[in-house]
């Protein structure tokens, strides 16, 4: 899984993931209902602050968003004398060169 950093993207895509994301999944927020603008904000701020991370699956072409929480748990813990495999190490900068560097 392979953080996206919020402000490599373009507003509009940001903007697009949010709404997919909040459309998708659906959200409880408690005793009273947000309209959809507040939820966006709200989720642009949990980005901004860095409570919740955008995220690409590549092994199965998915988007989504976690918490931080929940995003450090699905790294996978390696032993500290055991070298890495390539396959599980996942960064952005990685990734983008695969796409033939586009950003």
């Amino acid at each position: 899984m392979i953080e996206i950093p919020f402000k490599r993207l373009d507003a509009e895509i940001l903007q697009s993931i949010i709404e997919e994301f909040i459309l998708r999944e659906g959200t409880d927020y408690g005793a009273h209902e947000a309209d959809f603008e507040s939820k966006v904000a709200q989720v642009h701020h949990q980005i901004a602050a860095g409570d919740i991370v955008i995220t690409y699956d590549p092994k199965i072409e998915n988007c989504t968003l976690l918490t931080r929480h929940q995003f450090q748990r699905s790294i996978p813990v390696v032993a500290q004398d055991q070298p890495l495999d390539p396959e599980d190490i996942d960064t952005y900068q990685d990734y983008s060169q695969d796409m033939g560097g586009m950003e």
